[in-house]
């Protein structure tokens, strides 16, 4: 497997994990030290903690179904995933820009509104 498609394979991880709404499923795929940054909610995520706080919220709780438009390589171990998500809340298309270690886990991720 190469490293990206094992990025590739993370973000569909990812995205099928919080379409399912399991958080647990969700977070294995993050390393203990992972940050989520979301501007578009005013807050940075650290640590398994805050991520399961970010999914609990925003996704379980607006019951938020995520389809992924594209992704782009910009590295062996980052993407800029484009997605569509719909919800509780409506309507939005946004960005997340997530990085991986070695082992194919989140580091980070940068998530925005377009």
């Amino acid at each position: 497997m190469t490293e990206n498609s094992a990025l590739r394979a993370t973000v569909d991880t990812l995205i099928g994990a919080t379409n399912a709404f399991d958080v647990e499923a969700a977070l294995a795929l993050f390393t203990q030290d992972a940050v989520i940054d979301d501007p578009s909610v005013g807050e940075r995520f650290l640590r398994h903690a805050g991520i399961r706080d970010y999914l609990e919220r925003f996704f379980v709780g607006y019951h938020t179904v995520t389809r992924v438009q594209s992704v782009e390589f910009l590295s062996q171990a980052q993407a800029r995933v484009r997605v569509d998500f719909t919800g509780d809340f409506g309507h939005e298309i946004g960005f997340l820009e997530m990085s991986i270690d070695a082992d194919g886990l989140i580091v980070r991720i940068d998530a925005h509104l377009e």
